[in-house]
């Protein structure tokens, strides 16, 4: 079993600032791109930021130049840190691991249950 646990999420005013985190834990082996994404309102899912496993950092163009992502991997945990905040990053955040498990032969997408994130004007 691969869990992962966002924590982080809440109400914050525009121009303002927040930190999400994503633990991931179970029977993992390895772990290579972390990443957030976020679902707003009757919208779909959306790509916010990506990071490898070495640290290269991959953004969202709505995301560059405000939110930044790191990674521990020591504590299979990513961050998401995320300033200047507009209204319209209101959304649930999900995070997401490509993991390969212990016993396993290859790496598989996991997600976790979302955080939600209110960017009030």
């Amino acid at each position: 079993q691969v869990q992962l646990v966002e924590s982080g999420g809440g109400l914050v005013q525009a121009g303002g600032s927040l930190a999400l985190s994503c633990e991931a834990s179970g029977n993992i082996f390895s772990i290579r791109e972390m990443g957030w994404y976020r679902q707003a309102p009757n919208k779909e899912r959306e790509f916010v930021a990506t990071i490898s496993r070495d640290g290269v950092p991959n953004y969202a163009y709505s995301a560059e130049g405000r939110f930044a992502i790191s990674r521990d991997n020591a504590k299979n945990t990513v961050f998401l840190r995320m300033s200047s905040l507009k209204p319209e990053d209101t959304a649930v955040y999900y995070c997401n691991a490509r993991i390969l498990r212990q016993n396993s032969d290859y790496y598989k997408d996991f997600w976790g249950q979302g955080t939600p994130v209110t960017v009030s004007s």
